[in-house]
């Protein structure tokens, strides 16, 4: 009789993980993999939702909030990207609630990067038509636009700092256009 064989386990492996690039007046760098969910739910859900993820849910465009290793970024009227960078679950905590909603992780989709410096700005308004500039776009400003072919969702998380986030299947395109653009905007 033939023995059986054993499964093989599937090791999974971030996309463009360790990745991490210089130039003159900017960095990039591919950031730690975080529980992400699409949450969607009505203005009178927002209240539950947001005393079980801890922070307030944005309700006006381009906003954000956060607290705690955890961030709410505004996607549209009924709509947020919820990104946890602690060991939280923010799945779970929305599971407890009762008020209409639809919350579906989305981990495994995105990837995201850190573009810091005084030419981040330059760097990612090289392929992005959204008005980048700090009075246009003041910290904790959030939102879904493109980069080059590709739609992105970008936080101002400082004066001179960004998180680019991104489907893990456009995550080379990103990160080759980004490295491209920095080498630019840092001349």
């Amino acid at each position: 009789m033939a023995k059986a064989a054993t499964p093989i386990a599937a090791l999974r492996r971030p996309a463009v993980s360790g990745r991490e690039t210089m130039a003159t007046g900017v960095r990039i760098a591919v950031l730690p993999p975080a529980e992400r969910i699409s949450l969607r739910a009505p203005a009178g859900s927002i209240g539950a939702l947001s005393q079980a993820l801890g922070l307030d849910l944005p309700t006006k465009p381009k906003t954000s909030s956060a607290k705690g290793g955890r961030s709410a970024l505004w996607l549209g009227p009924d709509e947020w990207l919820v990104i946890d960078q602690t060991a939280g679950d923010p799945l779970a905590d929305c599971a407890s609630v009762k008020a209409l909603h639809s919350a579906a992780g989305v981990s495994h989709r995105n990837v995201a990067f850190s573009v810091s410096g005084p030419a981040a700005e330059a760097t990612i308004s090289a392929g992005c038509p959204q008005d980048l500039s700090l009075a246009a776009f003041p910290v904790g400003a959030c939102s879904r636009t493109i980069l080059g072919k590709i739609e992105i969702v970008v936080l101002r998380i400082g004066e001179d700092s960004f998180r680019v986030e991104c489907w893990r299947s456009f995550s080379d395109y990103a990160w080759t256009f980004l490295a491209e653009a920095a080498r630019d905007a840092g001349v």
